[in-house]
């Protein structure tokens, strides 16, 4: 598994691998039903997963709990729909006033 082996290849010391592995554990328990029972769906959510992870974690990380809820948000972000750039939105076209002679 992907996700598995970014974590597991991730340049941190024993403990705060292991936290985030648990982490990663347990943050998936709380999403995958999210996410179905196709294989390559499953594989790519957990693997962004990993990333959202990552991202957020240091050397420091013992805290599942944070590492876990920071994670969900992290996912949750890159998983919103995105506004389209000001280039892209759809124009109306130009309403034109009526001009008026003064009174």
């Amino acid at each position: 598994m992907r996700a598995r082996q970014l974590i597991d290849g991730a340049s941190f010391g024993p403990d705060p691998l292991r936290a985030i592995g648990q982490a990663s554990d347990a943050a998936w328990d709380e999403i995958a039903a999210n996410f179905g029972n196709d294989p390559n769906d499953i594989d790519n959510a957990r693997y962004k997963l990993a990333n959202a992870l990552l991202a957020i974690a240091n050397e420091d990380s013992r805290d599942v709990n944070v590492l876990k809820k920071a994670a969900l948000q992290r996912m949750a972000l890159d998983y919103r729909p995105r506004s389209a750039a000001y280039n892209e939105v759809p124009r109306r076209p130009a309403l034109k006033e009526k001009i008026r002679p003064p009174r």
